[in-house]
């Protein structure tokens, strides 16, 4: 890990985030109702959940930026409370970093980043040009931030939280209201982070992102971690994978439907597209009985594949209502919140 930070930390900390029974009430609402983690150092964490599940709620008092009211929370085995100071400086959070000045470009934002940071001034523009490179924004370079777009802002966010290398990265949301290309391009940068040593806890209500990024999920739903485990653990939570067969002659579809049943011990389903059958697949091993079985009744099939089960599928098993992919549960943090939780 670059960060000279983690000088001071044990290079063979399995740890980067332990949290144990965190809680945080506003007035008589549980915003967060006793949730733990344990996110490995080198990985990359998601905290799945739709709007004001609590995601945003744990991050912030994970990063000292919000006090829990019960509960206990360690960064590379320094407590948020305690030694707040220390996890301040080993840790970059997406949304505190909003801007010095609205009237400065994205350019002079990012160098004043640095220079607060302690970067001589060349080192710090050559890191600006850099980062801004990195997330697409050049062009817009000597833009002043007022200009720029909800997606624009996001970007430069996540470049100012990277400019101290941090141990440990926080990204809320960090793809709400981008395009799709921008998102891709987003998520290489994510997985770049943790190959050059950082560890990442990403909060999402994209179940595709969690899909595609995270080394373990944490579902939580209500204050609550309701599931945790990798995207294949929490799938297979839910059901096996299931097999897809398309019949070639619609005459052949309720014998080739016996056949199914018969030969994989299972209920079958014939869907309302033609000659579609979908069936649990328990056996895998069982699948090459089946297509043996079928060419000997002369059933030919136009089409086969496995699917496993989708986090959509998940998320709707185990919190009974499915995911809602809306604005992110939480408001951003400012740079005076970030000041006011720095002093």
């Amino acid at each position: 890990m670059n960060h000279p930070m983690m000088k001071r930390l044990n290079r063979s900390s399995e740890w980067a985030v332990e949290a144990q029974g965190l809680v945080k009430r506003f007035g008589d609402q549980y915003a967060v109702n006793g949730v733990d983690l344990k996110v490995k150092t080198g990985s990359i964490y998601g905290v799945l959940g739709p709007n004001g599940a609590g995601k945003t709620t744990t991050i912030r008092m994970l990063a000292t930026l919000l006090r829990q009211d019960a509960g206990t929370a360690r960064i590379f085995g320094y407590d948020v409370v305690n030694e707040a100071a220390i996890v301040r400086q080993l840790i970059g959070v997406t949304g505190q970093y909003a801007s010095v000045d609205e009237s400065l470009s994205a350019t002079e934002n990012l160098v004043i980043f640095s220079r607060l940071l302690g970067i001589g001034r060349q080192e710090a523009k050559r890191k600006a040009a850099e980062l801004l490179e990195e997330f697409g924004l050049t062009e817009a370079a000597k833009r002043p931030l007022k200009q720029f777009s909800g997606g624009m802002r996001r970007r430069l966010d996540l470049a100012a939280s990277l400019i101290a290398k941090p141990p440990l990265i926080f990204l809320d949301e960090p793809t709400t209201g981008l395009d799709p290309r921008t998102r891709t391009q987003m998520w290489d940068t994510i997985r770049r982070l943790v190959h050059t040593g950082s560890t990442v806890l990403l909060t999402t209500q994209y179940l595709d992102e969690a899909d595609q990024l995270a080394d373990r999920i944490a579902v939580i739903d209500r204050g609550q971690v309701v599931a945790e485990g990798t995207a294949d653990e929490l799938k297979a939570s839910v059901g096996t994978s299931s097999l897809h067969l398309n019949v070639q002659g619609a005459d052949d579809i309720s014998h080739a439907r016996r056949i199914v049943d018969q030969v994989l011990k299972v209920h079958s389903n014939v869907s309302a597209e033609a000659g579609r059958i979908t069936a649990p697949m328990a056996d895998v091993d069982l699948v090459t009985d089946l297509l043996i079985a079928l060419r000997a009744e002369g059933i030919h099939l136009a089409e086969i594949s496995v699917q496993k089960p989708t986090l959509d599928e998940v998320f709707l098993t185990i919190t009974g209502h499915a995911p809602k992919e809306e604005k992110p549960d939480g408001e951003r943090v400012d740079l005076s919140v970030a000041k006011e939780a720095r002093a």
